[in-house]
């Protein structure tokens, strides 16, 4: 069991009957009255955000949940598919399921899948991944110290902001926490 005190981002606890991941998380002490937490819980079966309140020293269970690392495969009409690389078991997963996640997913990406009573219910991607871009306006050389960005959009579908000297097929590191540019990254 856990109770308020053990709370940390990433800690996933079972609460309403489901699983829950705190996102973040706030110890109150009041002048008068008792200690609360207050918190944003991301619940793990739908990918939503809920921010509640719990006294202070209140408990909750541990959920059945099981960290399964496995290898994106492809994305076809059925979902998106995943291998376990130790048994070669096949998983397919919704874009309801997977949530914003699906605009970092390439060929070969190592995820780690949340198994909740046997059931895949959400995909933790690296901090950061490499994507190369699949449109953009032509580069422009120069022009460099104003900082200015133009609009470009990754293999994956996803919009970002680039530097103007970006060009198709340039391979770019994103920050999957706010889904920003970070840097390009060389061609091997």
């Amino acid at each position: 069991m856990y109770d308020t005190s053990d709370f940390k981002k990433g800690l996933r606890i079972l609460f309403e009957d489901g699983p829950f991941q705190v996102v973040d998380f706030q110890h109150v002490k009041p002048g008068k009255g008792n200690q609360f937490t207050r918190t944003k819980l991301k619940i793990l079966l739908t990918g939503q955000n809920r921010e509640l309140t719990f006294k202070s020293g209140e408990k909750f269970g541990i959920p059945n949940v099981e960290n399964k690392e496995m290898t994106f495969l492809y994305k076809d009409e059925n979902g998106y598919n995943f291998m376990d690389q130790t048994n070669y078991e096949q998983i397919t997963m919704t874009a309801d399921d997977i949530g914003e996640n699906t605009n970092y997913l390439h060929d070969d990406l190592k995820v780690v899948i949340l198994i909740y009573n046997e059931r895949p219910v959400a995909v933790d991607v690296p901090k950061a991944v490499n994507l190369k871009v699949a449109q953009t306006d032509p580069g422009v050389k120069g022009d460099r110290v104003t900082g200015a960005t133009k609009a470009a959009i990754l293999e994956s579908g996803l919009k970002v902001n680039v530097p103007l000297h970006i060009n198709v097929g340039d391979l770019l590191r994103i920050d999957t926490s706010s889904g920003d540019y970070v840097e390009r990254v060389s061609q091997k």
